[in-house]
């Protein structure tokens, strides 16, 4: 923890805290750009295709890794974006730290339960539930 804010005409001077976080939240958002646009061809190449088609797609090792490194990419981006939101509109630091806290955790186990289930379908061992693709 740094020492007692400081003050100059009553504002309160940057600590140069959080450029780091800035840092890897316009990285997250510069990824994904480019992967949310190939995301969109991808639904529009596989619009009406059939659910073996989609299963070949999801094999496809190249297909499969730039879906998880969208959806890594994605929370990691969503998360930090949350924090400032709640850094902004929160001010006890216990409330403050558990809603951080608690959101950090939702966006990690949303991140893993993605990966799991997007390298499940890339191997080909998780059929959809039914009624899903029929």
């Amino acid at each position: 923890m740094s020492g007692p804010a400081k003050f100059k005409k009553n504002v309160k001077i940057s600590e140069r805290h959080g450029s780091g976080e800035w840092l890897i939240e316009r990285l997250a958002l510069a990824l994904l750009i480019p992967l949310g646009l190939w995301i969109l061809a991808s639904a529009f190449s596989l619009a009406g295709s059939g659910y073996d088609a989609l299963l070949t797609w999801f094999a496809s090792p190249l297909n499969a890794g730039l879906l998880i490194l969208t959806v890594l990419a994605l929370f990691t981006f969503v998360s930090l974006a949350w924090k400032v939101i709640i850094e902004d509109y929160i001010h006890a630091p216990t409330a403050k730290g558990l809603a951080i806290g608690g959101l950090n955790l939702v966006f990690l186990a949303l991140a893993a339960a993605s990966v799991f289930f997007i390298v499940r379908l890339a191997l080909g061992s998780a059929p959809l539930p039914a009624g899903i693709g029929a």
